[in-house]
């Protein structure tokens, strides 16, 4: 998949990313694309799905008030271009958790800026933290709210139909492999390889996507709905509940503050 971001889309990303830096007081450790630009099938007006950690100051973190302070930073969209981001300490606690948001940012293969160790280290830990529990138990629901609020109309968004599609097959992935799926939606389509005429389906829509507006509609695609009620209804049936994320929050500790010191000294 080839994941071209327009030079001059990308020179402007840069552009508000330094001065999210500069207005906020914070260094910028790692920014990338998300959604449908990076999971490989955006449409012709998606927007610019920017996201980022930052890592602020010592002294903003040795505060009386520390869980009062705002650990998000957001703009609004503007040129078709959403920018925001967390601070790395939210970001490392949803990371325990396995937080899907910020195991597929870490994953993203559209990168805008990636400084100091932060990301190289925070992937290497992702296979001992990543729960595979956690990861069924979202992508689960991920696609049972979007085929239940979104494709059972007589004209459906086609968005909507890859909303439900790429959580299935990463559950596929997930269960196969016992690792974070990808979030590229072509290298998950190996998973159903033997279904032929699905296959074929899939490829057919993604192509009418990549051609629709963000907002396209479509007629349904019974193959297609067939397999995602039956992958729904197995999946019920595992009855897959989330897990406490592991006690690891002394390798965790160690990257905060490498990226801190990294930041400023």
């Amino acid at each position: 998949m080839n994941h071209v971001i327009p030079s001059a889309v990308r020179e402007e990303i840069l552009r508000r990313i330094r001065r999210a830096e500069d207005e906020h007081n914070v260094r910028i450790l790692l920014a990338v694309e998300s959604g449908s630009r990076a999971w490989g099938f955006e449409s012709p007006n998606s927007d610019f799905d920017v996201r980022f950690i930052y890592v602020n100051t010592k002294d903003w973190y040795l505060s009386v008030g520390l869980e009062e302070q705002r650990d998000v930073i957001e703009y609004p969209i503007v040129d078709e271009i959403d920018l925001n981001g967390w601070d790395i300490r939210k970001a490392l606690r949803l990371f325990r958790k396995s937080n899907p948001a910020f195991v597929e940012w870490i994953q993203s293969p559209v990168i805008y800026a990636e400084n100091n160790s932060f990301a190289g280290d925070v992937r290497k830990l992702l296979p001992e933290i990543y729960s595979c529990e956690n990861g069924i138990y979202h992508y689960k629901s991920m696609a049972k709210t979007n085929f239940r609020g979104y494709l059972k109309s007589e004209l459906v968004p086609l968005k909507k139909y890859f909303y439900v599609l790429r959580p299935l097959l990463a559950v596929r992935w997930l269960e196969r492999y016992g690792t974070a799926a990808p979030i590229e939606f072509s290298k998950l389509l190996h998973l159903i390889a033997n279904e032929h005429a699905l296959l074929a389906d899939i490829n057919a829509l993604l192509e009418q996507k990549r051609k629709a507006p963000e907002l396209g509609l479509a007629s349904p695609v019974q193959s297609i709905n067939r397999f995602v009620e039956s992958e729904l209804e197995r999946l019920d049936a595992l009855a897959i509940a989330p897990v406490r994320y592991s006690n690891t929050t002394s390798l965790l500790n160690v990257i905060f503050r490498q990226s801190l010191a990294q930041a400023w000294d």
